[in-house]
């Protein structure tokens, strides 16, 4: 199975359940991957038979520009349907990471998988 990945892609968003969290725009890092077969679009150099990784990351950041989640697993959830939907991605493994949440920790946050590989 080949791969497409997009490593610490950051985007701002509103994102918590706490009162103060609910006015302000908090980052989240973004880690996936996707299964995609990469062979249609390199046998004929073909970009449109590619895993356009820019309009992916052009359509997570849309995505959090309107968003107004509570929970980190909300936001994950929702953008792994929105993904797999609208670029026909059979599977991909997103890991959504809150940096700052935890004083005493680098990021908390939730890794999730979803389709078939």
């Amino acid at each position: 199975m080949d791969r497409v990945f997009i490593e610490g892609l950051e985007v701002d968003t509103v994102i918590g359940a706490y009162d103060w969290e609910r006015g302000i725009r908090q980052c989240l890092r973004l880690d996936l991957s996707f299964a995609w077969d990469n062979r249609p679009a390199a046998a004929g150099d073909d970009l449109s038979k590619a895993l356009d990784y820019a309009s992916v990351c052009a359509r997570i950041q849309a995505f959090a520009d309107v968003s107004q989640f509570q929970l980190v697993e909300t936001f994950a959830e929702r953008l792994a349907e929105v993904l797999m939907s609208e670029f026909h991605i059979p599977w991909l493994h997103l890991k959504l990471t809150k940096p700052g949440a935890v004083p005493a920790a680098k990021g908390v946050g939730v890794e999730i998988e979803r389709g078939c590989r």
